[in-house]
């Protein structure tokens, strides 16, 4: 009898895999309406502390709720191969993809950097810090990280930005994507990146999502012309050629609600000329390497689970404590002394709770430190754990109990918030990464593009992750000539 290959076990495990994410991932969905009911339910219970209530309530169902919601949905109806649009964190339609750019990473940095054009920092706590003060107090940031936006299943690999007037609210920007190699545009276009230009005009909230967010100018064409137009007025070796129609010209909304109008018009713009000086702006590590730094970068949603363990943790630490200094006298009732029965069975129960309580706090404090190292097992089962904790209470609270922020602060809110951080799509994505390897391609290959190292190496890891079976290498081939992106899994 043919024993069956380990190929097609790992794929049955990463099937599986897939379903308990996916599931985890739309329960924790409506646990966060229930959690955001309760906040909003607790605000009217505290008089002059509604107001605080409902910046918790906004917070909650601007950053938790209806990300998740729009996430589900998206995940239902938004295609996920090429279609002219990035695509939000979220999976909103994102803003235009406005131009194709034909030559090597370093000839794009090269050719942006002699334009006047800064890149930006990446999206980091500190960055992110950053902006946000200089946004309020009117600082100029001309590094300013933007917003990951994804394309073929991924972020953008670089990003550029000219400030405004000293002021980080207004900004022309643009994305850049390096194509998948053998992709081409529809039509048979040849470009090795997809870029999406568009000028910031103020700061506001999301119509989607009610996050705050920039909100972009709707005419993309004058903005898409502009960097068009500084790239030529940068210095020689820039050729522009355009592919009319090449999109239906559309009015439409982009992720943040924003208006968004264009031609439909494509420019292409060739690099392949610009010369590299030798002591020109310097680019940094590789495409390559960039992924390779990105995939193994911790991501805050695990990291914030991680905290949110720890505080869980700590609150299971001071129960216990109770327990030790507060036995019997916490099952006293008023008017009811205990009998001497009583206390002696107390007696007896007590080192049991306590060893149980102990085992139970050190058995999720060692799920946590595993969920920090990146166990995809620790993962999963804390997830177990805080779904059950929260089905629990679910099932208490339609049976007509009363289960309230007040009464279960450290319980319910918390078990909600580690579901949501660990079942993210960039948690799961980590945790299910292979083992850190060397980047693939070095030297001139990786700069050039051109090589075997060109591969992304974020892509094709998340391709081995999520792959169900087949070749992948077949599996992508193929997507590439057919203008998909290769395969993003679940």
């Amino acid at each position: 009898m043919k024993k069956p290959s380990r190929s097609h076990g790992s794929a049955r495990r990463k099937s599986v895999n897939a379903l308990v994410d996916n599931f985890v991932f739309a329960f924790s969905g409506l646990a966060a309406v229930w959690l955001a009911w309760l906040v909003l339910s607790a605000g009217f219970d505290w008089g002059w502390f509604l107001v605080v209530f409902f910046v918790l309530f906004w917070l909650v169902l601007a950053y938790l709720v209806l990300p998740r919601l729009h996430r589900i949905l998206t995940s239902i109806y938004v295609p996920d191969y090429f279609i002219g649009r990035a695509r939000t964190s979220d999976g909103l339609l994102g803003d235009p993809i406005n131009l194709a750019i034909v030559g090597t990473e370093a000839q794009v940095h090269e050719a942006m950097t002699r334009a006047g054009w800064i890149r930006a920092d990446p999206v980091t706590f500190s960055s992110s810090r950053r902006i946000i003060t200089s946004t309020l107090f009117r600082r100029s940031y001309d590094e300013a990280p933007v917003s990951p936006l994804l394309l073929f299943g991924r972020q953008q690999d670089l990003a550029y930005q000219q400030e405004v007037a000293g002021n980080p609210a207004k900004r022309h920007h643009v994305r850049f994507w390096r194509c998948p190699d053998g992709w081409l545009l529809p039509g048979g276009h040849q470009a090795d990146w997809m870029a999406a230009g568009t000028f910031d005009r103020a700061v506001g909230f999301s119509l989607f999502t009610l996050q705050i967010t920039h909100k972009i100018d709707a005419d993309t064409d004058t903005e898409r012309d502009h960097i068009v137009e500084s790239l030529q007025a940068g210095g020689p070796g820039v050729g522009v050629r355009v592919i009319e129609d090449f999109a239906t010209g559309y009015h439409s909304r982009n992720g943040g609600g924003d208006s968004i109008e264009t031609d439909g018009d494509l420019p292409v713009v060739d690099v392949g000329e610009v010369a590299i000086p030798a002591n020109g702006n310097p680019l940094g590590p590789d495409l390559n390497a960039r992924r390779t730094a990105m995939e193994q970068r911790r991501p805050v949603s695990t990291a914030l689970g991680v905290v949110l363990m720890v505080v869980r943790v700590l609150a299971g630490m001071v129960t216990v404590a109770a327990i030790v200094t507060e036995w019997p006298s916490m099952f006293k009732e008023p008017g009811m002394p205990l009998t001497e029965q009583d206390i002696q069975l107390l007696a007896i129960l007590r080192p049991i709770v306590i060893g149980i309580g102990a085992v139970g706090v050190a058995a999720y404090l060692l799920l946590a430190i595993g969920v920090f190292r990146g166990s995809n097992w620790a993962r999963n089962a804390s997830m177990a754990y805080s779904g059950m904790l929260v089905a629990v209470s679910a099932i208490a609270f339609f049976s007509g109990e009363s289960v309230t922020l007040t009464t279960n602060l450290f319980g319910l809110p918390l078990d909600i918030l580690v579901l949501l951080a660990l079942s993210a799509r960039s948690s799961r994505v980590w945790a299910r990464r292979p083992a850190a390897g060397p980047a693939v391609g070095s030297g001139a290959e990786a700069h050039s593009g051109t090589g075997p190292g060109q591969g992304s190496t974020l892509v094709n890891n998340a391709d081995n992750v999520f792959a169900s079976g087949g070749s992948i290498g077949e599996k992508n081939r193929s997507q590439a000539r057919a203008g998909f992106p290769p395969a993003e899994g679940d």
